[in-house]
């Protein structure tokens, strides 16, 4: 009890403290990032990279995701007047992986309905891995980044009440804020990069499953080109 009476009493002279110097000067959030300790800076890493990947990532699953709106019929008009060259270099002249997914199929033209739309379905494999390359990653940042902070907690809290036992009678609101400023900065540093990191993961993934429906659909549309009877 009285433990719990202490940590409230030196908490309220905290909060006065701060009152008192913030009439006087604003805080600074780099100072107060400072006092986080070396948690940080795995912390800070850990912001760059997943700000990195979700640009990165973003710009590529939107170049995937254009497309040519009269694409497909340029294909049917193609393959209905026998240019299969000239609709391998219509779909060699675009990049993104629909093409390059109906170019491996124009390719297989003349070979059982069933290796063609697997040829096809390797390609979309292959596409589809390279769009969500580095989400892992992403992924690891929004469940690592509070764990990481916690560890600042637990740091921190270990570092007030060491040097609480070390003061004996002297303790006073300065000699515990240092290890108090590293818990709380830490976890709210933490919480704050896992949860942008998980909003920006579920985007990303938001975004190439309607890349996935679209490369689908196209698949399913040349498919059907190729069942269509011949005139």
């Amino acid at each position: 009890m009285n433990l719990l009476l202490f940590i409230q009493s030196t908490a309220e002279n905290i909060a006065d403290v701060n009152l008192e110097e913030g009439a006087e000067q604003s805080m600074n959030y780099i100072e107060m990032a400072m006092k986080g300790g070396w948690i940080m800076i795995p912390l800070l890493l850990l912001s760059v990279v997943s700000v990195y990947i979700f640009f990165e990532r973003y710009m590529a699953i939107k170049k995937a995701s254009k497309e040519d709106d009269g694409f497909m019929n340029k294909i049917k008009d193609y393959i209905h007047d026998g240019k299969i060259d000239s609709a391998i270099a219509l779909c060699q002249s675009h990049d993104f992986p629909i093409s390059r997914m109906i170019e491996k199929g124009i390719t297989r033209i003349g070979r059982p309905l069933n290796d063609v739309n697997t040829a096809i379905e390797n390609v979309g494999n292959l596409e589809i891995s390279r769009l969500e390359k580095s989400l892992p990653t992403l992924a690891t940042v929004a469940g690592g980044a509070p764990m990481i902070g916690f560890l600042g907690t637990v740091i921190g809290m270990i570092r007030a009440f060491y040097d609480m036992a070390n003061a004996g009678n002297n303790i006073d609101v300065s000699l515990l804020s240092s290890g108090i400023y590293t818990a709380m900065v830490t976890t709210v540093t933490g919480l704050v990069i896992g949860i942008i990191a998980y909003f920006a993961y579920n985007i990303l993934v938001a975004k190439v499953e309607k890349v996935v429906f679209k490369m689908e659909a196209r698949t399913m549309e040349f498919m059907d080109l190729l069942n269509e009877p011949a005139h």
